[in-house]
């Protein structure tokens, strides 16, 4: 039998869909390793490993976490992405620059000691962070689908 409120709260919180049809134990470990491995792939890659706009086809499996992946994204987008004078397109900054309150980048003054606002992972671990998070993403399709689509009986408490 289909569970169409079970399927949207697993959406927005991992987990909460199998709390809600009984199964709190089994929820709280599903939220556990989905929003284990999605932390544990912005801590390996960075924030830059959830990008909707340079890593679209990427984003579309991580948006699988829910709201959050949503709010690290916005996040992201709009905090630490510069952009240049007379142009709206976002990029990250460059090792030399910096973000201004207005989101224009500008030359770092090394007299000062400022430094980037966050400088991108390079190489594998930007990868591997994209990739945790883009798994936590899938398994949690797999647990809202199970939530869905689930017939075990509640345990009694």
């Amino acid at each position: 039998m289909l569970q169409p409120v079970a399927f949207a709260l697993a959406f927005l919180i991992p987990g909460l869909g199998h709390a809600y049809l009984g199964q709190a134990r089994r929820g709280v470990m599903i939220g556990i390793g989905v929003l284990g491995l999605f932390i544990s792939g912005l801590f390996i890659g960075g924030v830059d490993s959830v990008d909707r706009r340079e890593d679209f086809f990427w984003f579309l499996g991580q948006a699988l976490v829910g709201p959050v992946a949503f709010g690290v994204d916005y996040y992201h987008q709009n905090h630490l992405k510069v952009t240049d004078p007379g142009s709206n397109v976002p990029r990250s900054p460059r090792p030399n620059e910096k973000r201004l309150p207005d989101g224009t980048a500008a030359p770092l003054d090394a007299s000062k000691g400022e430094r980037p606002p966050y400088s991108k992972s390079l190489g594998r671990a930007n990868e591997l962070g994209t990739l945790y998070t883009t798994v936590a993403g899938m398994m949690n399709l797999i647990c809202m689908i199970d939530a869905a689509f689930n017939r075990r009986k509640a345990r009694p408490a």
